[in-house]
Order: structure tokens, then C-alpha cells, then sequence
């Protein structure tokens, strides 16, 4: 079994993940780090010394990698993974168990703020410009996210009980 976890950053994809992987005792992965692994150096640096386009390009190379794995996972993608070339289609052919864990615009911004430093792409976002720039993106990007076979809306919910959400519904 194959499961993808989508969603924008800091919506809970990797702590979910890793919580799902255990209750299932299937491998996780983070994309992120898979790539970051792979290439020997951090996201980061990638689009500081390489560019966006050159991610973009390992990004969708690394992600079909992953899911053509025969063995059971949890994937946690980066938030723009869906958005990207043929990667949600890729998901979508991949697997019946994707989930775009959904949270609400004042949720995010809420929880990124304390994040800024940690995420290149938010961190020279003025804090008062962020529910603009993150509004903005979910815009953009829900079209891919909802595609996704199963919408979690995981407001005021626990990590705990996202997870048994997507456990009963991945029997």
C-alpha cells in the first residue's frame, strides 16, 4: 500500500506521516529529505546554487523513484511537489491513498509564523504580508491539492486523531 500525504507547508504532512508509518509499520518517507539525501545537499542550497528549475526537475525525478517502490510507505511531499510537471498525475497513478491534509488559511498562517526562519520560501516574508502570500498560494495551488483522492480538513484536530482518519479510511 501507498500512501501520499499532500498539502501546503506546515500543514502536518511529515509529523502525520511519521505518526501513520509507525501505527501501520510501513516505511516513511519525506520527499525532502529523500531528495536532500540523494543530492548530498539541503533544499536550500539547492535553489540558492542551482535554481528553482533544476529542484523542480530532481523533485519530480526523486518523486517517481519513490513510488515506483513495490513496498508499503507513507510519503509526505513537499508542499509544492503537487503543483509541479506531471506530479500530481504521477500520485494519482500511483496510488488510491493520496490525502491533501487541509487547513484553514488563519490555521497556517498561525502555525508558520514560528516557522519563518526554518522555510526559505516564508522566511523574508514580513509577518504582517503572510496570510496574503500564504492565500495566495493556496489560490494557486488548490486545484492540484484537491485532486487529491481524500480531503482530511484538519482544523482544531489533533495529530492523533488525523491519523486514525486516515487509517480507517485507508483500510
Amino acid at each position: 500500500m501507498k500512501i501520499v500525504l499532500i498539502g501546503y507547508m506546515g500543514s502536518g504532512k511529515s509529523t502525520v506521516g511519521r505518526k501513520l508509518a509507525e501505527r501501520s509499520s510501513f516505511k516513511f518517507v519525506d520527499l525532502d529529505d529523500y531528495i536532500e539525501t540523494a543530492e548530498g545537499i539541503s533544499i536550500p542550497t539547492i535553489f540558492s546554487e542551482k535554481g528553482e528549475i533544476y529542484f523542480r526537475k530532481k523533485e519530480h525525478q526523486y518523486l517517481q523513484e519513490v513510488l515506483q517502490k513495490e513496498e508499503s510507505f507513507v510519503l509526505a511531499t513537499g508542499g509544492g511537489t503537487p503543483c509541479y510537471g506531471n506530479n500530481m498525475a504521477a500520485i494519482l497513478k500511483a496510488t488510491q491513498m493520496s490525502y491533501y491534509l487541509k487547513l484553514s488559511l488563519p490555521a497556517l498562517v498561525q502555525r508558520l509564523e514560528g516557522e519563518k526562519a526554518a522555510r526559505p520560501l516564508i522566511k523574508n516574508i514580513p509577518t504582517e504580508e503572510l496570510p496574503e502570500f500564504i492565500g495566495k498560494h493556496l489560490f494557486e495551488r488548490s486545484y492540484f491539492y484537491n485532486q487529491a483522492h481524500h480531503v482530511i480538513s484538519c482544523d482544531g484536530k489533533g495529530n492523533s486523531e488525523i491519523v486514525s482518519e486516515i487509517a480507517k479510511l485507508s483500510v
